[in-house]
């Protein structure tokens, strides 16, 4: 009887320990599908509004921040410090998975996400056993890689979205002002100039066998309605001449914005051969071309972030900035992208601005999205590198200032608290700025111009 106890009891363990694991593992099947539940909810209420693209940008900027910390995590791995936290979002955990020493999952907030290392400073209480693989024990070399992975992830995000807009969507190029971009449609008449067979990408070089200035070929044009002009086109390498008769371009229709309208609004009678001179068009190129390109490019656009970010921190940058927060509440109509209201400039925006702006681009076309996404990259990396804490570079100049501090067996540690009271106005400084451009822009939404 006794036995058969003994046997029983051991059975309860076994399935008791059994139940808990089956208990974790139920808990966190429900918790993923609570969060797929709620991303399909998402689709369908951005959809429901008409902001796809909206969710798209946001989803696009999170993947760029869990990137970013991607850098910080796989050199922290491989610099064999202790990684416990990889997550997306902040507040509360929707669904996470611990492998390993590390936890990975999803939080309630999507406003970016985080990783965390354990001792990435002086001031943090570590269990002694773990104190070996903290931050800030490792080497210099292992400190300074992990504290610019992030800024660096970005560098690599922007060079491959523009190797994708060199090899596959395209990089605009504006046609010479003398080049036909399109023919417009005539209601109720055949297009002159189709009928006479020109078409887009023909260049007009002249008048009656002569090549003229391209305001002479307008006026040309302009003044004989219903009467004969002789155009010199070039096409490529071929050049020959047309006749066309232009219409009064005060008695035709066109369709413009999806209604119909006079192709002129003036008293006099004047020519119009329906066509639209300039604009551009997208040019792409062999994708294994594309990469000494995209290095060409990256470093281009890597100056020109530059130059803006040293122009909105300067002294004319930040009185521009505060005449932006406190005219956007008395301002009805949007602000175009690289103005200020009255003076223009770089524009400081918010993580809405991005959203905005991200939003209006994916409306337009993929390249001109893709580029937003490139100098976004640019501008965060190297804003994460300014030396200050809590920044990237922060923790990049201490642990350079240790390693010029430490001597052969003696490591130098920095007395981090020192630095909080300059760190503490530093964050007060980027609230204020983050919460004037996020008024700006709620206030004053961001447009491309």
């Amino acid at each position: 009887m006794s036995f058969k106890k003994a046997q029983s009891g051991e059975r309860v363990g076994q399935t008791g320990e059994e139940q808990f694991v089956d208990q974790i593992d139920t808990n966190n099947k429900a918790a993923l599908i609570r969060l797929l539940i709620f991303m399909v909810v998402a689709v369908l209420v951005a959809w429901y509004f008409q902001a796809l693209a909206v969710l798209m940008v946001v989803l696009l900027l999170v993947l760029m921040v869990m990137l970013h910390e991607f850098g910080h995590f796989i050199t922290a791995k491989l610099s064999k410090m202790k990684v416990t936290e990889y997550f997306v979002g902040f507040g509360p955990p929707l669904w996470q998975i611990k492998k390993g020493e590390t936890s990975y999952g999803v939080k309630a907030i999507p406003a970016g996400g985080y990783v965390k290392i354990v001792g990435m400073s002086n001031m943090e209480e570590v269990d002694p056993q773990d104190e070996p693989r903290t931050y800030r024990q490792a080497t210099f070399p292992r400190r300074f890689l992990v504290g610019v992975a992030g800024s660096f992830m970005h560098f690599v995000m922007a060079f491959i979205l523009i190797w994708i807009m060199l090899s596959f969507t395209g990089v605009a190029v504006a046609n010479s002002q003398n080049t036909i971009a399109a023919l417009v449609p005539i209601i109720g008449h055949e297009n002159p100039a189709q009928a006479a067979g020109l078409k887009p990408g023909d260049q007009l070089i002249g008048i009656k066998g002569k090549k003229t200035p391209m305001t002479q070929i307008i006026r040309a044009i302009q003044t004989h309605p219903f009467s004969p002009v002789s155009l010199l086109v070039r096409n490529g390498k071929r050049t020959f001449e047309v006749n066309l008769q232009p219409l009064d371009g005060n008695k035709v229709k066109i369709v413009s914005g999806g209604t119909a309208q006079y192709a002129k609004t003036g008293k006099t009678q004047e020519g119009f051969l329906g066509v639209e001179l300039g604009g551009g068009y997208y040019k792409t190129e062999n994708p294994l071309a594309a990469v000494g390109h995209s290095f060409v490019m990256l470093g281009q656009d890597t100056r020109l972030a530059a130059d803006g970010f040293a122009t909105v921190f300067s002294a004319s940058g930040l009185d521009r900035f505060y005449h932006q927060v406190v005219s956007s509440g008395s301002q009805n109509s949007k602000i175009p992208v690289g103005s200020s209201g009255s003076s223009g400039g770089p524009e400081v925006i918010s993580i809405v601005g991005a959203v905005q702006i991200g939003a209006q681009a994916a409306g337009h076309d993929v390249s001109l999205l893709l580029y937003i996404l490139i100098m976004v990259n640019l501008f965060v990396g190297m804003a994460n590198m300014l030396p200050m804490l809590p920044l990237d570079g922060g923790h990049v100049i201490i642990a350079v200032y240790e390693r010029l501090r430490s001597r052969k067996g003696h490591p130098y540690h920095a007395d981090v608290k020192k630095l909080m009271p300059v760190a503490y106005v530093f964050l007060a400084a980027l609230l204020v700025m983050g919460l004037g451009a996020l008024y700006s822009n709620i206030a004053h939404p961001v447009q491309l111009p």
